[in-house]
């Protein structure tokens, strides 16, 4: 099965990583694998040579005793000796360069798994609903990654254990044939048992870090909406919930650990308890005259050592089971299903894009019931949708985070659905009455449509028309009050401003696009009456000439339009200015000017 990109076909992402990995565990792991093969490979060889070269120690440190100390020869010494510090060089030399390219082979993977992970996040096509909150995505896309990437260690720990335990056995061979078909026979078993313990290991690894992700989401949320908190005073009730989130996830941490813990203790008792027979044995053929005592040295110096290998093998184990549980989580997530696809043309692109007609034919979904509404190109209209449910599905719809289950959506007559998805969104803009900020400047944040991939740079932002976006939205105001002015930083989501003053330079990120098409939802609610007039004004003065809509019920933005229509009870319900709905709509009256 071939892996899935994990980002749309749309050119300049700066998360295009190719082909993605398929989005099943086992092809997580084999892409992590893959993508950092040659450090693992160095890493493997190295680590194994430095194995090696520590099982060689026992054995040339026997040669030392039988050939130089009983004998007596000052010349052997020196010359075994030289060789004894030879092998320590090679030794630490290998132990140092192959832990580098471990470091780079599991911290590489790690990234390479975090940027598959962010594009699936970052996907323009979005996630159908019942997708994981923040939180849980959050923790997928860091703590997840970095364990599969730290998975890749296993590959070394356990060859250059493998290599270690070989290395051992055929020099326990040399010594002693008996001794050397023991460690075989001997290790097939222990190996089997050890895989098998550390299946319900790989189990409680998911468990945790499910409990972790809630635990996080709870936590992000929670830090979301703290100024929520405060003002209804229910900062008790906040904490209450995030303490029995986060002792969920310290009991699953702890389960988890109690396993791991055995898992140790238990391959290490029967580590221990099979190097014991090898010492046994090797013992009794020292004294029996079998084997030399430089032989018995290295027997029993060969049987220490097979201690640390057997472990390390052990830990491969450990780390794989862990990895393997962190595995399914980003597969789920790169598994999830889009909201939708997009199409497959493109919009032209001139210098500044002609405003366009925006066209709504029968279009059914959820609350929708067969809207139908014409808004002409250059023409500034209200939707006035006194349920909050409608306005939010009307706006899904036109940012196309989902179809319509039935009808279309046009721009100059083509389907939205049609276009790509990049291109579609570049000529229809929605900004959402939620729109955040992004942690920076405030003038990086008005100018990131412009700029790009990086917002604080933004190459091809025009000042003049970046400034009129901020008079427009009454945004020169906020920056006039902030005290390094457009270059005060504005904190992550903009918690440093006020719910007005976060709008108003959301606002002017939305006017500063430009785009042919821009849908505003209730881009006033946190501001006074006086500056929403100004704010009106300063809008519909701006956008002349550009198709603009708002979804809204404010009085004093719909009576700027030149036609409104009402959605009500999913359907458009009467259309006209905002003074014959006034008279002659009760629900409008109802819905607007209460």
């Amino acid at each position: 099965m071939q892996g899935r990109p994990v980002e749309p076909a749309e050119e300049s992402s700066p998360y295009d990583i190719g082909e993605g990995p398929e989005p099943t565990e086992r092809g997580v792991l084999r892409w992590a694998y893959q993508q950092q093969r040659r450090p693992i490979r160095a890493a493997i060889a190295l680590t194994a040579l430095h194995q090696m070269c520590e099982a060689a120690v026992p054995v040339l440190i026997g040669v030392i005793v039988d050939h130089a100390v009983r004998r007596g020869h000052i010349s052997d010494l020196v010359l075994w000796t030289a060789l004894l510090g030879a092998l320590f060089l090679v030794l630490t030399s290998s132990m140092r360069l192959g832990g580098r390219y471990n470091r780079r082979g599991s911290q590489g993977a790690a990234h390479v798994l975090r940027m598959a992970a962010v594009a699936r996040i970052l996907d323009p096509r979005g996630f159908a609903k019942g997708a994981e909150g923040s939180g849980s995505l959050l923790s997928t896309a860091t703590s997840d990654t970095l364990r599969i990437g730290l998975g890749n260690r296993a590959w070394v720990i356990g060859s250059s254990g493998v290599a270690a335990l070989v290395f051992g056995a055929v020099a326990l061979l040399m010594t002693s044939v008996p001794l050397g078909l023991l460690v075989l026979c001997g290790l097939v078993p222990l190996l089997a048992a050890t895989r098998f313990l550390a299946k319900p290991l790989s189990e409680r690894g998911s468990a945790e870090q499910a409990q972790v992700a809630r635990a996080t989401g709870t936590a992000a949320d929670l830090v979301r909406g703290i100024r929520v908190l405060k003002g209804l005073g229910a900062e008790a009730a906040g904490v209450r919930r995030y303490r029995a989130a986060s002792r969920a996830s310290l009991a699953a941490t702890v389960r988890a650990a109690r396993w791991e813990a055995g898992y140790q203790a238990v391959t290490l008792l029967l580590n221990g308890l099979f190097l014991t027979v090898v010492a046994w044995v090797g013992a009794r053929f020292a004294i029996e005259g079998t084997i030399t005592v430089g032989e018995f040295v290295a027997s029993v110096g060969l049987a220490q050592f097979l201690v640390g290998p057997s472990n390390r093998f052990g830990m491969a184990m450990s780390v794989r089971a862990r990895a393997r549980g962190s595995a399914r989580r980003l597969a789920e997530l790169l598994a999830a299903p889009y909201a939708t696809e997009g199409g497959s043309l493109d919009t032209p692109a001139p210098e500044r894009p002609a405003p366009a007609e925006l066209t709504l034919r029968a279009v059914s979904g959820g609350p929708l019931h067969g809207v139908d509404l014409s808004v002409p190109a250059g023409a500034t209209v209200g939707i006035a949708a006194p349920d909050p449910a409608t306005a939010a599905a009307l706006l899904d719809v036109l940012a196309l985070r989902v179809l319509p289950e039935s009808g279309r959506v046009e721009l100059d007559g083509l389907d939205l659905g049609d276009l790509r998805l990049d291109a579609a969104r570049a000529a229809l803009l929605v900004a959402d009455h939620d729109g955040d900020l992004f942690d920076g400047t405030v003038a990086d944040n008005v100018a990131a449509p412009q700029g790009g991939d990086d917002p604080g740079t933004a190459p091809h932002a025009d000042a003049a028309h970046l400034a009129a976006a901020m008079a427009a939205a009454d945004a020169d105001q906020v920056v006039e009050a902030l005290p390094h002015g457009a270059e005060s930083t504005v904190g992550e989501r903009g918690r440093s401003l006020s719910g007005g003053q976060r709008q108003r330079v959301a606002l002017a990120r939305a006017l500063a696009a430009d785009p042919p098409v821009l849908v505003l939802h209730e881009p006033t609610t946190a501001v006074d009456a006086a500056t929403e007039a100004k704010i009106a004004e300063g809008l519909v003065t701006l956008r002349a000439g550009r198709t603009t809509v708002l979804v809204t019920t404010s009085p004093i933005l719909l009576q700027e339009c030149e036609r409104v229509f009402l959605l009500d009870d999913g359907v458009v319900r009467a259309d006209g200015t905002h003074r014959e709905l006034t008279d002659g709509e009760v629900s409008y009256r109802t819905a607007v000017m209460a």
